[in-house]
């Protein structure tokens, strides 16, 4: 650097600059594949709960029967979603915009209280990283076995044991991308095409495109979904507050590590003796030790080790434990009680979240309740916008389709108001097929000298005979010639 130039009678100043060579070593390191140790424990337990509950709703919904029919499937070639009793049409679209919300706004109350709680219990991503892991263990064995088999040569042993894990996992794989397909599909055709395989290209292609990601990201990239693909780690910090519970290491009763029964007289020691369990446990490999990493997904697998550790000690467990950032500023141990627990969740955050939750659902509910179960779009006929018939008569031909979002088949009445005399001629009754829908051309006449030229406004009124309370009214205009 140059130096500064010197004022009058002083000595021209030199700031030094030293170059300190960043540190890339992160950015490029290859990674380290991770083996985690299998624990037992009460939030094991939990996720395994919710791994079997997930994966029952998943696979067990497209074998489900509903009134002759599959209890839930999305028919995008008919353009239908059938969710138990309810059959929607894509004029339903408020209802799935509804839904989203709902799921956003959820998301951020899960989070607020807990949050990557969602993470480590419910995602797919881990729900599957587990039964893959769970596999694996089975075939391969636990940590230490499989650690051993990764650093041998390969031999017929390690091969039949590499052959057997990859295939079980093809299979849950397969089978996963099949389950999926039959979502948009009947399963129970879609299976017996795959048994004569008549498989369509299109139900193929997203049969083996499900299945591959399946067997990608659960078998093999893992943790590496979480760390880098996933949005929901970006934006997750935001979303904290300092009385969000999350998983903590309660520095001030572990540190300084070490073993008590080695440590020299006088020498401090904390409650952690540096066993790693936690670590080893963990699904992304982090140290939770090191405080909160955008790694962590709240899966409470540390907690289970290092209870048992401190059992083992005959030290008392929360070492690591849910807690709160404030309370570790206040120097309260994790374990508060109920009372400190509920007050740090009863927060002007969560309530708001959740009031804005159950306004929704309420208003999603009652949508759904009041749902009226018949749709009918009105689109005049352009080709021939107004015509003169027979008895001094105007004529405009519209395009109706009537929509039974019912599941038995109806009769509908229609009628037409709103123009002094207007009348349907020969048209009455049109009857649409359960959950069907139909497409009716509707001439409407009107006395030629009863109307001013120009465009009126016109009501089409559909009615169900059985029932008077199902009606649907719509608008459409009605032109007169000049």
């Amino acid at each position: 650097m140059e130096p500064r130039p010197a004022s009058a009678g002083q000595p021209a100043r030199v700031i030094p600059i030293t170059e300190v060579p960043a540190d890339e070593s992160d950015l490029y390191a290859a990674r380290k594949k991770i083996q985690p140790r299998s624990i037992k424990g009460r939030f094991n337990s939990l996720r395994w709960a919710m791994v079997w509950i997930t994966q029952l709703v998943f696979y067990g919904l497209p074998w489900l029967p509903w009134n002759g029919r599959q209890a839930v499937l999305f028919d995008l070639v008919e353009r239908k979603f059938y969710i138990f009793g309810l059959v929607l049409w894509p004029q339903d679209v408020v209802y799935l915009t509804l839904l989203l919300i709902i799921s956003a706004l959820g998301l951020f109350l899960v989070t607020a209280v807990a949050g990557r709680v969602w993470c480590g219990y419910a995602c797919p991503q881990s729900v599957y990283t587990e039964i893959f892991m769970w596999i694996e263990r089975h075939v391969e064995g636990d940590r230490s076995a499989r650690m051993k088999l990764d650093a041998a040569s390969m031999s017929l042993s390690k091969f039949g044991r590499r052959f057997a894990k990859h295939g079980i996992w093809a299979a849950l794989a397969l089978w996963t991308g099949f389950t999926f397909v039959g979502f948009f599909s009947p399963i129970q055709e879609l299976a017996a095409e795959v048994g004569s395989f008549g498989l369509g290209p299109w139900e193929g292609f997203w049969m083996l495109f499900y299945a591959a990601f399946t067997y990608l990201f659960a078998g093999h990239m893992r943790e590496q979904v979480c760390k880098y693909m996933c949005p929901y780690a970006r934006f997750q910090g935001v979303m904290f507050d300092p009385d969000t519970l999350i998983v903590s290491y309660d520095a001030n009763r572990g540190e300084p590590r070490g073993n008590k029964k080695k440590a020299k007289e006088g020498q401090p020691v904390g409650d952690c003796v540096d066993c790693d369990w936690c670590v080893q446990v963990c699904p992304t490999g982090i140290d939770i030790r090191n405080g909160l990493q955008y790694e962590c997904i709240g899966c409470a697998l540390c907690i289970d080790a290092c209870d048992q550790v401190m059992d083992k000690v005959g030290r008392p467990r929360g070492l690591i434990a849910y807690s709160t950032e404030r309370a570790q500023l206040a120097g309260k141990p994790a374990h508060e009680g109920w009372r400190e627990v509920l007050a740090h969740i009863l927060r002007p955050r969560v309530i708001l979240y959740t009031s804005l939750l159950l306004f929704i659902v309420s208003g999603f509910a009652w949508a759904l309740l009041t749902r009226t179960p018949v749709k009918m779009n009105v689109m005049r006929d352009r080709a021939s916008l107004a015509r003169e018939v027979e008895g001094g008569k105007i004529e405009n031909v519209y395009q109706l389709r009537v929509m039974n979002t019912s599941e038995s088949a109806r009769r509908f009445v229609l009628e037409v108001e709103g123009l002094p005399g207007a009348a349907i001629p020969g048209l009455r009754e049109i009857e649409v097929e359960a959950a069907g829908s139909r497409d009716v051309g509707v001439r409407v006449q009107v006395d030629a000298e009863s109307l001013a030229p120009g465009s009126h406004t016109v009501y089409f009124n559909l009615q169900a005979v059985d029932a008077p309370d199902v009606r649907v009214h719509e608008k459409s205009s009605f032109l007169q010639p000049r």
